[in-house]
């Protein structure tokens, strides 16, 4: 079904050639010397869009400017905050704010309008593009209205994703947004570039979601695409509808890649026509000769209806082969959930939901950037026609994406037949996807096709008692199961009609109510703050020794942003950085707060020269440190992790972490460029080590000159020591490449102290 390429590939002349020894003599033979062949890599269209973006002059070292960016409403505040902090005038490029999150208004003791109202004077203020609370999930109307051929895009959340339209599409922290509005670059190597060879046909009830999660399964373990831009070719995609590409590629996302992109054609053509803007398309495809750091090949016609069961999308099966093996396959899965929150958390029983040798699910969702668009709904409603999920406790929720899709819908009678089956309509809404939206009952299992089904996440609280399981399947085969009584079904054993009737785009709705200032900021116009919006606090720069605290401890193998930073909940306080700030880790170690405000006052103290006398003897047996004072030292707490970042864009990931006194992550690589860019843009230093860790929770360690070695870009075998009880205990700590920028926002302390020098 899906087979990764162990080596780099050659894309000649629509024939694939292994980068091994025999490569140069068989491009000969297809018309190719050694000097095309070394500028192969020039032939992806990644690569030609990467570089017309390009000011830096060296194709290597990029300095990206984009054509236009999004942000939702649990992330605009922040980053108007932080750019407007930093001396803001105007949008430079269309800047839409779309309102998707924080939809429902009196959540968590806040009032989310508030922010929804900063938004619109934000965009009448510096000219923006205003989206009005359940109009579009983002991801959609950035697809209908802005995205183009050969365009890039970058977007506050992490399923920032229009390849299948010919953008490149990046999905950051809000720190790089605020770094665009003010006129400054997206600054990163070259990625490398990953070829993903589509061939066959899908089967009837086998959906978008189903291919994406194949693709899942297959690379994200072992980083096959991390950080990488995956490339979309081959006869396969001919045969794919537009919507459908879209339905896989928003999932990339949850491979760890940088970005994708998409071959274009007529398909592409005429969706970009249909919605207004046939200027917008032109052709993209691969250079004849095009070299490629990794090929996917994916057969689509052998893909089967798939769930990712609890608690990660690469968890992955064949909704089938799940079906013939439920009690076996559940209970690994189980004892995986267990590993990975806890033996003090509650237990994940997935077991007792086999019934009669059958999967039960209590819950269907269809919803939001990846679930929600018109062919997925329409082929649901083909397969449910007719059945229903019942009375009991088995329930369908349905979301159309956007306000112009619900109008198609409705005009075809699709919602009608939808909610004679007994399933619920919502507007357009994210919240299925982050625990805001149809939150699982404890102990039940829900089936979505949505975007992620991470650890503490659609409203599950393990360290709270709450527990629930969302597994990820194609709409399909939720409307499948729905009919089934909500028996676990692949879509594939029902026969249903699956033509998509034609659809048409009524933009109405939009033009009545989203409000398009781009080009026309009132720089008289004054914002909207309401009680919850908080300016940022006051973050020093950077010390000249710095002496860490080890306020969090963690050995999962991944940590996620959800787990840095929970969602659900939260989000009401998103424009509040303090008030966020009291749930950082709070469901993965509830006691990271006080421990970090503990450190705070530690540092607090050390600024007024006080502090533990045996501390400072300790730090005086480091060599070269003896005569050291209070005043030369800075003290912050550090966050130990594997892997920490994967997931969600979500800046305040980091800057939860940075307003409670932090400095630093220690981590043994990163789990997203992401997460280690929101990390610099804060201020704290993303440190690696390589060997076993030689400290523990609570242990201080000093790092001695690392301002004057951050200065220099001396980077590597950073000595650092654990001091305390005892003999200083030696070991060296490593930052990857930093860009001279990246350098000086540390020394700064953050983003805003830099913009602010």
């Amino acid at each position: 079904m899906i087979r990764c390429s162990s080596t780099g590939m050659y894309y000649a002349r629509g024939e694939w050639v292994p980068a091994d020894g025999n490569a140069p003599a068989k491009l000969v033979s297809l018309g190719f010397d050694e000097q095309a062949a070394q500028a192969a890599h020039t032939g992806t269209m990644a690569y030609k869009i990467l570089q017309a973006h390009n000011t830096s002059g060296d194709p290597d070292s990029l300095k990206i400017k984009f054509d236009a960016m999004a942000s939702h409403d649990i992330t605009f505040v922040g980053i108007v905050q932080t750019a407007r902090a930093s001396g803001l005038e105007r949008f430079p490029m269309p800047y839409v704010l779309t309102n998707c999150h924080n939809s429902l208004c009196a959540v968590g003791g806040t009032i989310n309008e508030d922010d929804h109202l900063f938004g619109l004077s934000a965009a009448k203020k510096y000219g923006g593009i205003y989206v009005p609370p359940h109009l579009a999930v983002i991801h959609q109307y950035m697809r209908e209205m802005q995205a183009g051929c050969g365009k890039m895009i970058l977007g506050s959340d992490s399923h920032t994703r229009y390849g299948a339209l010919g953008t490149l599409a990046i999905g950051e922290g809000g720190g790089e947004l605020a770094k665009q509005l003010l006129g400054r670059t997206y600054d990163l190597p070259r990625p490398g570039v990953v070829a993903v060879h589509l061939t066959g046909s899908p089967a009837v009830g086998v959906g978008p979601q189903d291919v994406a999660l194949a693709l899942i399964g297959a690379v994200f373990e072992s980083g096959y695409v991390k950080n990488k831009v995956m490339e979309f070719v081959g006869p396969g995609i001919a045969g794919l509808p537009l919507e459908y590409r879209s339905g896989i590629d928003v999932m990339t996302t949850e491979t760890t890649c940088l970005s994708s992109i998409w071959v274009t054609d007529e398909k592409t053509e005429e969706y970009l026509a249909a919605h207004g803007r046939a200027a917008d398309y032109r052709p993209l495809a691969p250079a004849p000769l095009a070299y490629y750091d990794g090929l996917v090949e994916v057969d689509l016609s052998a893909v089967r209806p798939m769930i990712a069961l609890p608690m990660h999308p690469s968890n992955v099966y064949p909704i089938e082969e799940l079906c013939q093996n439920p009690i076996e396959i559940l209970r690994q899965c189980e004892e995986n959930c267990k590993a990975l929150i806890g033996p003090d958390k509650p237990a994940l029983h997935l077991v007792d939901k086999v019934q009669n040798g059958k999967i039960h699910l209590d819950q269907g969702v269809i919803a939001g950037c990846a679930g929600g668009t018109y062919s997925n709904i329409v082929e649901a409603a083909s397969i449910l026609k007719g059945h229903t999920g019942g009375n009991g406790e088995y329930s369908l929720s349905v979301y159309p994406s956007s306000q112009p899709t619900m109008m198609a819908l409705t005009r075809l009678g699709v919602l009608t037949d939808l909610m004679a089956s007994g399933a619920t309509i919502r507007t357009a809404f994210c919240g299925p996807c982050f625990g805001a939206g149809d939150v699982p009952a404890n102990g039940a299992l829900s089936a979505r096709h949505t975007t992620r089904n991470f650890p503490s996440r659609e409203g599950a609280k393990p360290g709270s008692g709450q527990i629930a399981g969302v597994a990820l399947m194609d709409a399909r085969s939720i409307a499948a199961s729905t009919r089934m009584g909500g028996v676990l079904t692949p879509a594939t054993a029902i026969e249903y009609d699956p033509a998509i009737p034609p659809y048409t785009f009524d933009d109405s709705s939009y033009r009545s109510r989203v409000y398009n200032g781009f080009g026309r900021p009132g720089a008289a116009d004054a914002l909207r703050l309401g009680p919850n919006i908080k300016d940022w606090p006051a973050i020093p720069p950077l010390g000249q020794h710095l002496l860490l605290r080890v306020a969090s401890y963690i050995t999962d193998p991944v940590t996620t942003t959800d787990e840095l930073i929970p969602s659900g909940e939260t989000s009401s306080y998103r424009s509040n950085p303090l008030g966020l700030a009291e749930f950082t880790l709070s469901r993965k170690d509830p006691a990271y707060v006080g421990r970090a405000k503990a450190v705070a006052a530690e540092e607090a103290a050390r600024a007024k020269g006080e502090g533990d006398a045996a501390l400072l003897e300790a730090i005086h047996a480091v060599p070269g440190c003896e005569g050291l004072g209070w005043q030369q030292l800075q003290i912050a707490s550090v966050v130990y992790a594997v892997k920490p970042g994967d997931g969600s864009a979500r800046e305040q990931a980091a800057s939860c972490q940075r307003v409670l006194g932090a400095g630093a992550n220690i981590a043994v690589e990163y789990a997203t460029k992401r997460y280690r860019s929101n990390l610099i843009n804060w201020g704290m230093l993303p440190f690696q080590l390589a060997g076993p860790t030689p400290f523990g929770l609570g242990d201080a360690i000093l790092i001695p000159d690392i301002r004057a070695r951050l200065a220099a870009g001396q980077l590597q075998n950073i000595p650092a020591y654990v001091v305390g009880s005892g003999a200083p205990r030696p070991f060296t700590l490593s930052i990857t490449a930093l860009t001279d920028d990246e350098r000086q926002i540390l020394l700064d302390g953050c983003l805003i102290n830099y913009y602010k020098h």
